[in-house]
């Protein structure tokens, strides 16, 4: 999934087996230190794997870090169907009512309107645009845009 240019379209670069093999690592050690994290999310009705969605503590020195975000990526066959936004809403509940946080954000960068139309499904509000360190200067994804949501 991290190796396909649809999927990562969004994001300076794709990633080979191992940079897809080192982040599922940083995954699976959050949840395990954590008991949170990016999971795995399954089609209810043939378990297929589809993508990921849950929460993260972004490691890139953000200029409103730190914060809890909520994220998701998912395989283009699973697009449009809704699964992104679902998966996310459970996630804000379990970060809001089992976590007990305050507020949790997302971002993306400004041309992404398919993610940025799911956290304004999911009620959150834009807060602003920042330009995300881990994108190098003049890569027309550097610019991206805030979205947040409270308790």
């Amino acid at each position: 999934m991290n190796a396909d240019p649809m999927v990562m379209k969004y994001f300076p670069d794709t990633l080979d087996r191992a940079q897809s093999d080192s982040l599922l690592e940083r995954f699976s050690v959050a949840i395990e230190d954590r008991g949170w994290g990016f999971w795995a999310v399954e089609l209810k009705s043939n378990r297929d794997l589809i993508g990921f969605v849950g929460l993260n503590i972004p490691t890139a020195p953000l200029p409103f870090a730190p914060c809890v975000e909520v994220g998701w990526r998912l395989r283009p066959s699973y697009w449009g169907a809704g699964l992104a936004t679902e998966a996310a809403r459970a996630s804000l509940i379990f970060g809001f009512e089992v976590l007990g946080l305050t507020k949790i954000v997302s971002f993306t960068s400004l041309g992404n309107t398919p993610s940025i139309a799911v956290m304004k499904r999911l009620g959150m509000k834009e807060v602003g645009e920042f330009d995300h360190p881990a994108v190098p200067v003049g890569n027309s994804l550097r610019t991206h845009v805030l979205y947040e949501t409270t308790r």
